[in-house]
Order: structure tokens, then sequence, then C-alpha cells
């Protein structure tokens, strides 16, 4: 089998990546990497050794021994890559959220069809142990139809993840209804089998917009930009981004496309960080405790009654197959990429569903900041939705 030799565009917190899909000897390598800051760039040349690092990413677009490329940039910049990598014939993953506009979204998509070159997008959290548990129990009836499903994301290291750089600015995020929920709102659609139809939010910036303790414009991150055990509470974080113009909580409600109605709340200020799913359905509700290898998925199901921790049946969430982050996901994100590279058809992860989750996140961050007006969601080419749907195989 033969080496795929693969460009990576962006080195910064997403490089991770990169060196999931480094296997040298074991079907794929990075062999070029883009990056225009410096410190970067060196730190990626240190990483993989031998591959030729470029300020500019067309040297790696252009490049003939490249055969796939993945896109790890700033969220406003993905589609433009990606439609870029797709013109040069170069097959292409591009991390989520797949842009922070609808109609950029489309025209990757849009580009992906009329080249034919493999298109994928980078929701790892479709491979995370905790959602395919929830998933495959709500396939066995253990609930019944899905009738709601309800999601709390708490971002415990919001200030120090979200707030120091580009993520705080609305012109490289459009929010964090994109760059954060875009996970969780695709999730949310794949567990209850439709698309948001539907919107209204609202949210503020609540904490750390009051904090004066910024970085001057142009001044980099300080070495302890991040740590586990300090930057508590929130309020006493330092350095922070020069810009901060986007929310750090918001609450969303939902009607989808099949009449499942849900709802996502998101706090960037909480002293935990984890994801709690409840899904009700007609026959039961499921809900994770935790959401890493280890945590638990509890379904009460047989009886009505008051409140009782004990539920009808536990499932204990597994270690995934993979290594790596998000649970092992990472690794099996990368590995499905590879195969489709090499062999195309279906993926679990879909093109089409990370144009819904931008297109929900949209329309709920413009009714957030218009008072909650609901909104609309636009929905998908139905033309286009079938060639991806189909596994990107041309049609006649």
């Amino acid at each position: 089998m033969a080496e795929l030799r693969i460009g990576v565009l962006g080195y910064g917190l997403r490089g991770a990546l990169a060196h999931v899909a480094h296997r040298p000897g074991r079907g794929a390598a990075v062999t070029a990497v883009a990056e225009p800051d410096p410190r970067a760039r060196a730190a990626a040349a240190a990483a993989f050794p031998g591959a030729v690092t470029h300020a500019g990413h067309r040297e790696v677009l252009d490049a003939p021994d490249i055969d796939a490329v993945l896109v790890l940039t700033p969220d406003h910049t993905h589609a433009d890559l990606g439609r870029q990598a797709l013109l040069a014939g170069k097959p292409v993953f591009v991390e989520k959220p797949l842009d922070i506009a609808v109609e950029r979204c489309d025209a990757l998509l849009r580009t992906a069809r009329a080249t034919g070159t493999r298109l994928y997008v980078g929701h790892n959290m479709r491979h995370m142990p905790v959602v395919r548990l929830m998933r495959g129990l709500i396939a066995q009836g253990a609930i019944g139809e899905v009738k709601t499903v309800w999601v709390r994301h708490f971002v415990g290291y919001g200030g120090d993840w979200y707030f120091k750089d580009w993520h705080a600015e609305r012109r490289c995020t459009n929010g964090l209804l994109l760059q954060k929920a875009a996970h969780d709102i695709d999730v949310l659609h794949w567990l209850a089998g439709s698309y948001a139809q539907d919107v209204q939010a609202l949210g503020e910036l609540m904490v750390y917009g009051a904090n004066p303790h910024r970085r001057a414009p142009g001044e980099p991150k300080t070495p302890d930009w991040y740590t586990r055990d300090g930057h508590w509470p929130p309020r006493t974080q330092r350095a922070l981004n020069p810009v901060i113009d986007v929310e750090d909580v918001s609450l969303v409600n939902l009607r989808l496309a099949n009449g499942v109605l849900a709802a996502y709340q998101q706090c960037h200020f909480t002293p935990d960080y984890w994801r709690n799913y409840t899904v009700i359905g007609d026959a039961g509700r499921l809900e994770n405790f935790g959401d890493g290898p280890g945590s638990t998925v509890k379904v009460w199901n047989a009886r009505r009654s008051g409140y009782r921790p004990e539920p009808d049946a536990a499932f204990t969430v597994p270690q995934a197959a993979g290594t790596g982050g998000h649970g092992g996901a990472d690794t099996l994100l990368i590995d499905e990429f590879l195969r489709f590279v090499r062999e195309g058809g279906t993926t679990d992860t879909s093109p089409v569903a990370a144009r819904m989750a931008v297109a929900a996140g949209c329309a709920a961050t413009a009714s957030l900041r218009d008072g909650g007006t609901p909104r609309r969601v636009d929905p998908p080419d139905p033309d286009l939705a079938a060639y991806f749907e189909g596994g990107q195989r041309p049609t006649r």
C-alpha cells in the first residue's frame, strides 16, 4: 500500500490531528506544513522531521507530491482553503465548523460536487464512544421514538481556550454557537434523526467582557495561557484577547424538521468541563453522566416514579478503539478520512450535516443578537444533499 503524503494547512490548537495523521511506515505521513506564524512553523518542522514547511498555503496545494490535505486553520478560512484544495484536485479534510457563513459552506459543497474531489469534515464527536452508545440505544428502541433532546455544555476551560485568541472575535468565529456548539448541534441532529428548521436564542457576554486585563494588539499569548489548575475563578483570568465580542453564555431552542423539540445551553465560566445529553422518547429517557470512557449512560423506561437515581438500565461508556484526543475519537476520525481518501464511499461524518450545524448556529447567533427573534434555518440544496448522502459518487 503506497503511503499517503499529507499536507497540513495550519499548525495551531488542532495541529494535534496532524500528529494523528502522521504514521510513517503505516500508510500516511505528513510531508508538508503551511503555517504563517514563524514560531508555529518552527514547531511543525521539529514535530515532522523531513517535512517541508511554508509560510503560505499555495506551495502545499500546488505540490504534485501531496496526496491529501488537512485544513486546520481558523474557522473563517475553512471554506475558502477547502475550495482551493478541491480545485487543486486534493482530497481535503476540513476541520469543524465547516465555515462561519452558510453561503461559504454551500460554495464549498458545490465545488466538491463540480470537481468530483473528495471532501471530508472533522466532526470527531460522531466517533466518540458516548455518542455512539447513545445513538445505538436509541436505534434499539430503548426509549421509543425520540421526541425531545436537551443538551448542556459546561465549558470549564472557556476562558483559556476561547477568550485569549481569535476565537473571541466575531470576524473569525461569528460566535461560539458555531465554533463550540457545532459539535453538539451536529450530535443533536444525529441523535434525533433530523435537522433544525426553526431556532430561537438568547445569549450574553457576561463575564469575560468585563475583564480589563487584555493583551496589546499583536502581543502573543503568555506561556501559561492554559493551565488545568490555575486561572480560577474566571474573573482572575489575565492576558485575554484584545478584542472580545462573542457571547460566553447562550441558550438555544430548536424545532427540527421531523417535529422533535430540542434545547442547547453553553456556558464558558463553569468549574467543570463536560457535556450532558438528555434524550426523551415516547417510552423512556436516557442521560449521560460524564462523557468520557468509564462514564455512564442511564436509561429510565420501566415505570413512573418520583426521583430515583438508580435507572432501569445503565451502560458504561467504553474506551474507543483509537487513542488520543476526545476519548480516542480523533484517531478514529483520521482513520476514516484516510480510508475515504483511498477508497471513497460513505462516512459517518457528513458534509451536509456539517453545513446544517453551521446553518443552525448562524441562525441562532442572529437570533440572540436580535433579542431572541425566532429564525428559520436555511435548508440544504436537495441535489447537493443527495450527492453527499450517496458517498460523493459522480452522477450521470
